[in-house]
Order: C-alpha cells, then structure tokens, then sequence
C-alpha cells in the first residue's frame, strides 16, 4: 500500500531503536542468495541515492524531537557497491537521528581493500560482517561463488581497526564435512574475526541453488561441529548460529525490540505493526519519489502477537530476559506465557536463571528446527511474492 507520510505513525514501546538500510546492487548475483537484489547499473545508483536520502527525511519529519539511534546496519545486496555515496546517506541519518552507538556493514570479500576499509572507518563504519561463506574452495564451488581468499580479506579487516569483525559461514553445504567446517570456523577467528555467524543452508522456492543443501541428519552433525569447537576455542555463544570471543562487542542485524528499515525491502518493526517496503528498485524511487512512504505489506499487532514475536526472537539469542520484557509490556513473562514456558521447562527446552530463562542445548536445537521452517513459511513465501509483484493486497501465510 503507499502511505502518505501525512497518515503515517510511528510508534515504539522502546527506546532501543535500530535503523537498517538496505542497498539492492551487487556485481555478481550468487544463485543461492534469497535477498532482494539486482545486477549494478550505474544509471540507478544516483536516483536510488536520492530517494533513499528523501525516504529517511520523510519519516525523519515524523518525529517532533530527533529519535535516539542505538544501531546502524547497511545490509544488501553489496553495500560497498555505493562507498562514494555512503558518506551522503550517514549524513542524512544524523541529520534526522541521534545515532549513539555502533554502524555496521556487510561486505563482499571482493569489495575489501586497505582503500575502501580506510574509507569506511572515515565515514563512521566500525563494525563489519563479511560474506565469506566458506573458506574452502570445493564448498564455494557447490554454492556457484568464485574463489577469494577469504582469510586475507578478514586481516585486512583487523589491520583496519574494527571494533566487531563478524564472518558468516554457511553449513549444511555439498561436499561439506565436519573438518572443513571446523577450518572455517577456526580460519576465521584466527584470521582476526571477532564474531562468527553460521546458517544451515536452506533452499528457498525462488532461488536457482548450483546444488541442494545436506539433508536434516547432516546438518544436525555439522550443527553440533559447531557447537563442539566453539567450546573448544572458550567461544561465547550469543545466539543459536553465532559465537563470539568473550568480552567482544555483539553484532546482529535481526535481534532489536524496534527497528526503521530504509530501502526496497527494507522491513520496520513499531509497537503497533510490521511493515515491508515494496521489493521493486523502480517503484520504490517513482513512490518516494510522489512523497508516499513505500510501504508494501503491513502485518497489524495484536498485543499477544507483538510479544510473540519478542519471544521468537529472543529465543534466538538464547535468553529470555525477564526485565527487557516486562519493560516493554508491564507483565511477567511466565504470566503472559503461563502454559508455553510450563511446557518448555517440563521437556527441557529451558532453564531458569532467576526470573530469567536460558535455552537448553536441546532446546537451541530445537529452535534450529524451527526457524528453518519459519522461514520456508514465513519468508520465503513473502518474499517470493513481493518479488514478483510490487504492490501486493494480501499474502496469506497459513
């Protein structure tokens, strides 16, 4: 739906309040990514820049004082594709915001050089999360992406300065084993990350994968690799795909309580719904453009629905924090969730810790599960559908 900004209300029940930009170009489209992104054209990078820049002043104008910005995060897509721009959006976002924390950004390995690294530290950027995948040759084969050594690239990054240096890693990929994982995995903190994020490979309807990912049993045995060497190394688990060395800064582009997302595709999160831009490059700069906010689909919260989806969320990072909920909605979680808590303590999937709860290491596999299949149905789903049409009524999930 376009929304005229007249219309629009933003309101957050929080003041823990994350910004993501999203920028679609990327040289080389790889056949297993799901994100909304097309092939670069230099035509579009001034247009897309321009409306990007009037999209974060319009909803900046929504606000009567500035709003406090706790995270920044540029995702894609290839961001470093629009480096000479950057500078321009990040001054926008100050200009409408108080950003008093960290700003992150996703890098290609091929984008990374002493050049571009220097630049991003001018403009701000102290965190980076680099898109390495695997560090082995035959494993980035079997995804169709081209070979770069990835471990020089994540030094390049740690001679830089970064304060957080986040490497992704996928599992679950054709001719993957429970070895080169663990060189992955062990390559890159020795290379200088901080911060390691791994994702079960999953295939997504849409996409044009070179090979399909391991079966359930396969990836379960890669999963607990994962768990096995990140305690060997004394990692600190921050989430159910992520370790981290103790004492680091976190880095995560999914778990904040309230978020504006700024881009085609780019999602928000309010006290009062879920919002997705349209996917579309054309139609999001022709309805910014017009002054109409580019709001696509709009998923209204009722109040159990909005704390479901805190609880989802923070089950992902494996804590259950008590206060972080019952600041944002006046009651006690085993009130508002009497029955589920009950029956994950009952069956093992949590512990507590206070008036808090950890999940169990069965019950971070048991999330493992469940959020491969939030996403065939949840994301894959939507996004196969706002692909294909810009302006879509109603996606019906279930």
């Amino acid at each position: 739906m376009l929304t005229d900004k007249l219309d629009y209300k933003l309101t957050f029940d929080t003041d823990e309040l994350g910004v993501y930009i999203h920028i679609p170009f990327c040289t080389t489209l790889c056949s297993f990514c799901p994100y909304n992104r097309i092939k670069y054209d230099k035509s579009l990078i001034e247009p897309f820049k321009d409306a990007l820049l009037n999209e974060i002043n319009m909803v900046g104008s929504l606000f009567q004082s500035k709003k406090t910005i706790t995270s920044v995060y540029f995702g894609g897509g290839t961001p470093a594709l629009m480096l000479e721009e950057l500078g321009e959006i990040m001054a926008s976002l100050k200009k409408n915001f108080k950003i008093n924390r960290n700003i992150g950004i996703e890098l290609h390995p091929k984008d990374i050089t002493t050049v571009s690294l220097h630049k991003l530290k001018n403009i701000g950027f102290d965190m980076v999360s680099i898109g390495i995948q695997s560090f082995q040759r035959e494993c980035l084969h079997s995804l169709g992406r081209e070979y770069i050594d990835g471990a020089e690239k994540v030094k390049l990054a740690k001679q830089a300065g970064f304060k957080t240096i986040d490497v992704d890693l996928i599992f679950g990929i054709v001719n993957q084993n429970e070895e080169n994982l663990r060189n992955d995995f062990l390559t890159a903190f020795a290379s200088g990350a901080t911060q390691v994020s791994t994702y079960p490979f999953i295939e997504f309807s849409y996409v044009n994968n070179k090979s399909k990912p391991l079966g359930k049993q396969d990836k379960k045995q890669l999963f607990e690799c994962l768990e096995k060497v990140g305690k060997e190394i004394d990692c600190e688990r921050t989430a159910v795909w992520t370790f981290a060395k103790r004492n680091t800064l976190g880095y995560s582009s999914i778990t904040r309580d309230a978020f504006i997302g700024f881009g085609p595709s780019a999602t928000s999160l309010t006290k009062e719904f879920f919002k997705i831009n349209t996917f579309s490059i054309d139609e999001y700069i022709k309805c910014v453009n017009n002054g109409k906010i580019p709001t696509a689909l709009t998923m209204k919260f009722s109040e159990r629905t909005r704390a479901l989806y805190w609880l989802f969320w923070n089950a992902y990072t494996l804590r259950l924090d008590n206060d972080k909920f019952k600041k944002l909605f006046n009651v006690n979680i085993e009130k508002k969730f009497k029955f589920e808590i009950s029956i994950a303590l009952l069956f093992g999937l949590l512990s507590r810790e206070g008036d808090s709860y950890q999940l169990t290491k069965r019950g971070t596999y048991l999330y493992h599960l469940i959020e491969q299949q939030y996403t065939n149905q949840y994301i894959d789903k939507t996004w196969g559908i706002a692909r294909q049409n810009a302006w879509p009524k109603k996606i019906k999930l279930y």
